[in-house]
């Protein structure tokens, strides 16, 4: 199943499921009137109900089947898939290469940090910066695993049991600002400053999370290019190491950290400007573009 986020009318923000075969969207809300069945306005309180995947599977067989408020896809506007996280939960120095090009030592247990709901936007809409406050402005694709169930003190071997799904997340990082102060959180959680999109997964559909490429393309120009396969620390191994610390709740979304190819450790780096479009995209998701604007 693919959930998505969406607004038809450049107002009203819709839950959805796509319908790529039928080539269109199904509008949640709408189908489940037809059915008196309640559905919530957004993906986390919708992630939060009890047998949620049973709901969405009989709403969108109800949609292909009748045709129930469903909109053409090039109709609608895709919005991040998940608008307001409790926790935006991200992972540093989790490729090998990474870690190479960076110059520092693999660490022994996953480097979290965080980003803010506020930093969160979607397909399409603008990466912007005040340049007064950085120009150092770097870009970071990475998968990101959302949180279907409340974890706590999870074991690796149930880890997905409670994912909801992936999608892409784009890690921007204010370089100046993350290497100034010591830590990370003021560089990474700017405004607009974690895009997801364009599609939350579930893992039935997406296969195995481990085995899939990820790319980030700056002007039409490959930066990054590797697998999930090199990740350091896998999907199951950062849920419960996460879950070990803190409840993560419905909603919740794991950026699970970046391969090599970013701009601040290339010769010349290689940072965004007004006017770029950065492209991320992660095999069997999708891609999520974004414009960059001074703002």
């Amino acid at each position: 199943m693919r959930l998505v986020r969406f607004t038809s009318d450049g107002t009203t923000s819709r839950v959805g499921v796509s319908l790529p075969d039928e080539g269109v969207v199904a509008d949640l809300r709408t189908v489940g009137e037809a059915l008196d069945v309640g559905v919530p306005g957004s993906t986390r309180e919708l992630l939060s109900q009890p047998r949620w995947r049973e709901k969405l599977d009989l709403l969108a067989a109800h949609a292909r089947e009748a045709g129930v408020g469903t909109h053409d896809r090039p109709d609608v506007d895709l919005l991040a898939p998940v608008e307001d996280p409790q926790k935006v939960i991200c992972v540093g120095l989790n490729y090998v290469e990474h870690v190479e090009e960076t110059g520092e030592t693999a660490p022994e247990n996953p480097v979290l940090f965080s980003k803010y709901p506020t930093a969160i936007t979607g397909p399409d809409a603008p990466i912007a910066w005040d340049p007064a406050l950085t120009d150092e402005v770097d870009y970071e694709v990475e998968l990101a695993a959302v949180v279907g169930r409340e974890a706590r003190r999870v074991d690796e071997a149930d880890a997905r049991e409670y994912l909801a799904g992936y999608t892409v997340a784009n890690d921007v990082s204010a370089r100046d600002l993350q290497f100034a102060d010591d830590q990370w959180v003021r560089g990474k959680t700017l405004d607009t400053f974690c895009p997801l999109g364009p599609e939350l997964v579930t893992g039935d559909e997406l296969g195995d999370p481990e085995d899939l490429a990820l790319w980030a393309d700056l002007n039409g120009e490959r930066l990054q290019e590797s697998t999930t396969a090199d990740l350091l620390f896998g999907i199951d191994e950062l849920v419960s190491f996460c879950s070990e610390a803190f409840t993560l709740v419905p909603g919740d979304v794991i950026l699970t950290g970046t391969p090599p190819g970013v701009g601040a450790f290339r010769e010349p780096p290689i940072y965004l400007e007004d006017g770029d479009e950065i492209t991320v995209g992660v095999e069997g998701i999708g891609e999520l573009s974004n414009p960059c604007r001074h703002g």
